[in-house]
């Protein structure tokens, strides 16, 4: 059985007061998580839902991770590897933004067998809304 996993994050303000939401179910099972910090970005916060999720599965797991962030999925599936081999810098040479969360993402899914989902978010989407909404209640403790 597959763990289902929801993330997202959410800023008042970009840069602003951030939240991230991870809304984790595995059979009847259901964990929800949130938290946020003061002063961040949007990408940031996308991003720190999906290492929170993850990091809080005991053992290895099969997981299905849904997220609303192009930004997450392009970069886990498409960029990360290539900022790995040039030494975390772009194709422009630049400095990889955020580079310490998708160091922790990086280290995350290698001890998972992750499938990435982007779901458009504010759809009506279950678990993306309950994502959003503990995203925002992060958020808000730092408003």
């Amino acid at each position: 059985m597959d763990v289902v996993l929801y993330t997202d994050g959410a800023c008042k303000g970009n840069p602003g007061p951030g939240g991230w939401g991870a809304y984790l179910q595995y059979g009847a099972h259901e964990k929800l998580l949130h938290g946020g910090e003061a002063q961040t970005t949007n990408n940031r916060m996308e991003l720190r839902a999906a290492i929170e999720g993850l990091a809080v599965l005991k053992r290895a797991s099969k997981v299905k991770l849904y997220t609303d962030s192009s930004y997450v999925k392009n970069g886990i599936e498409s960029w990360l590897a290539g900022w790995k081999k040039n030494g975390w810098r772009t194709s422009a040479k630049k400095p990889v933004k955020n580079e310490d969360l998708w160091r922790q993402l990086d280290a995350l899914v290698q001890q998972h067998d992750v499938q990435w989902f982007w779901v458009k978010g504010h759809a009506g989407n279950p678990g993306n809304e309950k994502a959003d909404a503990l995203a925002n209640m992060g958020a808000q403790e730092y408003i």
